[in-house]
């Protein structure tokens, strides 16, 4: 049987965490910040870090670990190592049916989002032109992933330099333009509405969940990684400083290129609204196309984990029909099956977001953000992870072994918080569903 070769090196694995992360979340999930924190920038910049140390220092504990875990499929490796089989094939489970199927399918739909606006017809969000152009881009991130992963892998390198340069070119010029004409200093003082405080700050962290995650997706290609041991490590904590410090610059840019009340009524405008103002409107398109391309990279590099999710189970005889599932295309080098049924569950995942979230709501109690919800529940999946790994890995020194862990747990625990009490009753409609899903999991693995 063919197995997955080593074909990535440490650009490349940098690259995924910066690319996976960086990208759509900036921009998506910047207005709803704004919005959640009533244009309160001082607020809104502490969510910011708040989300991004709890990143580096969850992305921290998995380098750790990764020094020590190497075999397949990253988190499920991981959850393996420190649980056992069971906990690993539920983590895995997870990731396959629910995590990396949402994320995909939000991020085609913002991806196409974002065309819309760059074309600039009269077209709606949630009308039959946008859901054409998410089908298309879904179909052709998984056609690039599937028939030429190495050339999929080039183009997430590349994707990630353009990505770049909109969020460096507004963090710098729009923070200078805006320091010149008083306009940052404005912003920061002028709250749009007056909000409470700490859960303005609560739901405005929940929101940056989405725009930090991704890293631990570039843990899933480690069997594919050239020097895992070694490269992982650097790739995940390098990756996530740039992340963090890249979005704060870029927030604060915003608040010198346009006024936040402008901002906050704007919508999926207000980005290219604010590069037209710094920038004019042709140049401020120009950029507006790398914000594009910057989504489409985002999406690319999510559909490259989802297109393997079911692999990691299958790998391990665990899961529906594993010999089917764990075939790997001589000439592609991908396990072409498995991804066919990633595909499918971003396309189920994507009628659910359209449904639940961009319409009047079809599923009534059984609504909720598919784009946040699953990360949260990610992040309590961690907390049992570090705990053990805190506790049996007693040859480490204090600050590896005790405290980061402990940070990391605590941090999860911060989230888990956030998200009660932004989504409220949501979250108990999302349980349901997680739970129908983990058990239809146990029956395939009870069957085994």
């Amino acid at each position: 049987m063919e197995t997955l070769q080593k074909k990535y090196g440490l650009m490349t694995a940098t690259a995924m965490v910066v690319g996976i992360v960086i990208g759509s979340g900036v921009f998506f999930k910047a207005e709803k910040i704004l919005t959640a924190t009533g244009g309160n920038l001082s607020v809104g910049i502490l969510a910011w870090i708040i989300g991004g140390v709890i990143m580096i220092v969850c992305a921290y504990n998995f380098a750790v670990m990764a020094t020590k875990y190497e075999k397949v499929s990253g988190i499920v490796d991981y959850a393996e190592a420190t649980l056992g089989t069971g906990y690993g094939y539920f983590v895995g489970w997870f990731m396959a049916t629910i995590y990396y199927p949402t994320l995909v399918s939000v991020l085609a739909w913002v991806s196409a989002r974002y065309t819309c606006v760059l074309i600039g017809k009269d077209w709606s969000i949630v009308g039959p032109e946008c859901l054409a152009i998410t089908a298309f881009y879904l179909i052709a991130s998984y056609t690039l992933n599937t028939l030429s992963p190495i050339l999929a892998g080039k183009f997430q390198v590349s994707t990630t330099i353009i990505k770049l340069i909109p969020l460096f070119a507004m963090a710098i010029v729009g923070t200078l333009s805006g320091l010149a004409n008083g306009m940052v200093v404005e912003n920061f003082a002028t709250v749009v509405v007056e909000m409470d405080t700490f859960s303005a700050l609560l739901t405005a962290v929940c929101a940056t969940a989405f725009a930090y995650e991704g890293w631990i997706i570039a843990t899933s290609i480690n069997a594919e990684l050239k020097d895992a041991k070694r490269n992982l490590p650097k790739a995940l904590v390098r990756g996530t400083f740039l992340i963090m410090a890249t979005y704060i610059l870029y927030y604060v840019g915003l608040s010198g290129a346009v006024e936040n009340s402008i901002l906050m009524e704007s919508g999926e405008m207000g980005a290219k609204t604010a590069f037209a103002n710094i920038f004019s409107n042709f140049m401020g398109t120009g950029l507006f196309v790398f914000v594009v391309i910057s989504c489409l990279g985002t999406l690319n590099g999510l559909m490259l984990a989802c297109t393997r999710g079911l692999y990691a189970l299958s790998v391990r005889n665990m899961g529906p029909m594993p010999d089917t599932f764990k075939q790997i295309d001589a000439k592609t080098n991908m396990p072409t099956n498995a991804s066919v049924l990633g595909l499918f569950f971003a396309g189920i995942w994507l009628l659910y977001f359209y449904g639940a979230n961009l319409t009047a709501p079809w599923f009534g109690f059984f609504s909720f953000d598919s784009s946040e919800l699953p990360i949260i529940t990610i992040y309590a999946m961690y907390i049992p992870i570090f705990w053990i790994f805190m506790k049996r890995e007693r040859d480490m020194d204090f600050f590896r072994g005790k405290l980061m862990p402990a940070l990391g747990i605590l941090g999860s625990l911060f989230m888990i918080y956030a998200a009660y009490v932004s989504h409220g009753k949501a979250i108990l409609a999302y349980l349901i569903v997680f739970l129908v899903v983990q058990l239809i999991g146990m029956f395939y693995m009870k069957r085994k």
